[in-house]
């Protein structure tokens, strides 16, 4: 019986990593996570990982036939296969990812930042894919971005093209964990957001429930429902929020001319309370060529987008779309 074609996806997160056979048509197999101890030696990270891995396939009952290897990683480059000086982990300044997977699974592997593979698997399996020109960007911990020109993932004379999270919003504003300051992703996050909240407690004198909430149990879902409940303190937050980064996509616009900006990662889910103070900044921003034209959208995926996105890396090869 002829087995089918599969790829294994790889998610590395600070926190945990993500495991999965991805089918060509997006179908998610024999998924799993575990910690990625991040603050561990990365030996060990690269012998859990095997043995996941090993464990996936025992499960499979090897049934599939792989024929390559995606990974999505922080600070990823496309090109040299390592992470380069990647915040939050202690495996040093250029972890070479490509090469120790390599030596235990001989396939091809394709490997770049977790944002760029959201925006490779939302051009294949997601809302993105009848579209050829678009921008996501992913708003978790940190403000991830993937660019997608022309069908076609942009990655840079360096390997890392797209690092809006790193764009300038305050010369003099606040620190930022890449070592510079004022960078957009500590404004426009779930880090970004709570750090505003505390700000603004200290600031304003409206009563406000965040006040009894730790900045460590802090999520966007806490600071969204105060809103949703008249919280003035995380009506502000977000408004503040929403503010900061409509303006800067509007920047985006003015350099790519996207037909949309897609959403995704866990401050999305702060819904209209987040989108609405968005799109009428990046509006109020826009040069007159694009107002009325550019599309806010949300990620319409599931909870194995990580996996997905990075399985879709070696689909998308296979398919030519980029060399």
């Amino acid at each position: 019986m002829k087995k089918e074609k599969i790829v294994l996806g790889i998610d590395i997160g600070g926190t945990n990593t993500k495991i999965g056979f991805v089918s060509k048509n997006g179908k998610v197999y024999f998924e799993n996570h575990f910690s990625t101890e991040s603050k561990k030696p990365f030996e060990n990270f690269i012998s859990k990982l095997t043995l996941e891995i090993q464990n996936l396939t025992y499960k499979s009952d090897n049934q599939f036939e792989l024929i390559g290897i995606g990974i999505g990683a922080p600070n990823a480059n496309f090109y040299s296969g390592q992470m380069e000086y990647p915040p939050n982990f202690k495996w040093g300044d250029f972890v070479p990812i490509v090469q120790r997977v390599k030596q235990v699974y001989n396939v091809p592997i394709r490997f770049t930042n977790d944002a760029n593979a959201a925006a490779v698997g939302q051009l294949l399996y997601g809302i993105g894919h009848s579209m050829k020109n678009f921008v996501v960007l992913t708003l978790g911990t940190g403000l991830g971005s993937g660019i997608i020109i022309n069908g076609r993932l942009l990655v840079g004379e360096h390997g890392v093209a797209g690092e809006i999270g790193h764009i300038n919003v305050n010369p003099n504003g606040r620190m930022c964990n890449c070592g510079l300051q004022g960078c957009l992703e500590t404004y426009a996050s779930v880090t970004g957001i709570r750090r505003t909240v505390f700000e603004l407690i200290s600031e304003m004198k409206e009563d406000s429930s965040l006040k009894n909430v730790s900045f460590n149990e802090m999520t966007g879902e806490t600071i969204a429902n105060a809103a949703i409940d008249g919280d003035k303190i995380a009506e502000k937050a977000f408004e503040f929020t929403g503010e900061i980064l409509g303006t800067k996509i509007a920047d985006v616009v003015a350099v790519l001319d996207p037909e949309a900006i897609i959403l995704t990662g866990g401050l999305v889910k702060a819904g209209k309370i987040l989108l609405d103070p968005i799109k009428t900044h990046m509006e109020k921003n826009l040069f007159s060529a694009y107002k009325g034209k550019i599309k806010i959208l949300t990620s319409k995926m599931t909870s194995s987008d990580a996996v997905i996105g990075a399985a879709s890396m070696v689909w998308n090869n296979q398919q030519d779309k980029f060399n």
